[in-house]
This record gives structure tokens, C-alpha cells and sequence, in this order.
């Protein structure tokens, strides 16, 4: 495996991602910074709605686009609320939304499966033409006829992406969920994209996750248009392999 060619892929699919309760200006013109790169931009920024603005500003000459979550981490907000944080996030000038869908919802049956539609095709509603990813928490769902009914549900309300995971649940992405979610992409009869987020951390991951994804659905279906990863440490990986920044170990085999 060629780390160098692999890492030369993965960059530009990456949503360079900060989520994290400590976060303010200063770290978001740093994660901005970060997101051009000498080895090329990333695909997106991924950052709390009330950074959004900012990071518009900071990346308006860029490719960069800028993403930003709602009805997150828990999925548990009625759908008028996450409507509103939609609008308000592409009124500060969001390109993508990621929305966690009600997954509580899928768990528990019982009409849970059209409630979860329901909400997600309100999102989308208010999305427009704009991107939505949609975030099954998988770790969370974690059964295999679980991940599926949620794939499928979020794939009927107009995902543009299935997406994994928030991060802030003990269980991430995992290869298993993966191959779950790309098969509903590639047999949803329309452009679906997929997200993996959390938990990837190095080259020889996204290298598995690149792997899946061209046996699933093909060699030539990866873009940035239909591939991403959710990811904040992976960057640094990815610009020390191309040697754009500190040398990191890379396991042995590789």
C-alpha cells in the first residue's frame, strides 16, 4: 500500500472537525488556518453553529466550505427548534448541515421509524439546496438491522450524506457500519454520499474506509462530493506522510 498516494487522496475528502466545549475565535481562525493546506485544502470545516460567521469570512477566497451541526449531539430537540438552528446557521452562511437524526426514535420502534422521516424531511425542507448530512450515531444504534432501518429512513428523507457518527458517544465509526451505510448509497438511485466521523486517526484507517467504499461502490465513486471524513487529528497524519509536516509512524506491513 502506497501511504503517500493514499494520504494524497484522503486530504481533500477530509471535514477538518472541532467540536469541542473549550472552543472560541481563537481556535477557530487556528482550525480555518489549518484547513489550507501546502498539500491542498480540505473539503470543509466543521465547527459550532456560532462560529459559523467567522469561519465564512476567514474562508471566503477559499474552497473551503464550511459545515456546521444541528440537533447535536443527542438527537432528542423537536424538529420546529432544529428548523430554526437550520436557518439561522445558513443565514451566518453555512454550505453544509450536519443534522443528527431522532436515532432514539429508530431504537425504539413502534412508529418510531416514521417520526424519524417526519423530522428529518422538515430538515430538509429547511435546508433548500444546501448539503445535509445526516448522523445515524451508529455506535449508538449499533445493531446491523438497526444501522440499516436508520440508513434507509434518513435516505428517504433526502440525505446528501450518511454520516456515521458525532463523536461524543463511545462507539465511533467502525467498518462494519460502514459497509451497511455505503450499500444503501450505492442502491439509493440517486447521488448519497457517505461520512465517516470518529475514531479515524491515521492513514492506514482511511485507507480501509477508502478501500470499502471503491469495493461497494466502485473505484470511480469516491469524491469529494460523495466521501468524507469527520476528523481533527487526521490531518496531521495525512501532511507527515506528505511530508508537508512532523514525520509519524506508520505500522509496519505498510
Amino acid at each position: 500500500m502506497n501511504l503517500v498516494a493514499i494520504a494524497h487522496r484522503a486530504l481533500p475528502l477530509l471535514d477538518l472537525t472541532s467540536l469541542n466545549d473549550a472552543d472560541d475565535e481563537a481556535s477557530t481562525a487556528a482550525l480555518c488556518a489549518r484547513a489550507v493546506t501546502p498539500a491542498g485544502p480540505v473539503a470543509a470545516v466543521c465547527l459550532w453553529p456560532s462560529f459559523v460567521s467567522q469561519a465564512k469570512r476567514i474562508l471566503s477566497d477559499s474552497a473551503v466550505k464550511v459545515a456546521t451541526v444541528v440537533n447535536f449531539p443527542g438527537g432528542s430537540l423537536p424538529a420546529e427548534k432544529v428548523v430554526d438552528q437550520i436557518g439561522r446557521a445558513l443565514a451566518d452562511g453555512a454550505d453544509e448541515i450536519d443534522v443528527v437524526m431522532p436515532y432514539a426514535a429508530i431504537m425504539a420502534g413502534l412508529g418510531g421509524d416514521q417520526r424519524a422521516a417526519d423530522h428529518l424531511a422538515a430538515c430538509r425542507a429547511a435546508c433548500g439546496n444546501s448539503t445535509m448530512k445526516v448522523i445515524l450515531e451508529s455506535g449508538a444504534l449499533a445493531k446491523p438491522a438497526l444501522i440499516e432501518r436508520a440508513a434507509r429512513v434518513a435516505a428517504s428523507a433526502g440525505a446528501d450524506f450518511l454520516k456515521t457518527s458525532t463523536g461524543k458517544v463511545p462507539a465511533g465509526a467502525t467498518l462494519g457500519a460502514a459497509r451497511i451505510m455505503l450499500t444503501v448509497c450505492r442502491d439509493a438511485g440517486r447521488p448519497l454520499g457517505f461520512k465517516a466521523s470518529g475514531g479515524i486517526r491515521d492513514v492506514e484507517t482511511a485507507a480501509q474506509y477508502l478501500a470499502l467504499a471503491d469495493a461497494v461502490c466502485g473505484p470511480g465513486w469516491v469524491s469529494p462530493s460523495t466521501f468524507r471524513f469527520g476528523a481533527s487529528g487526521l490531518l496531521d497524519t495525512l501532511l507527515g506522510v506528505l511530508g508537508q509536516g512532523p514525520e509519524t509512524r506508520v505500522t509496519s506491513g505498510y
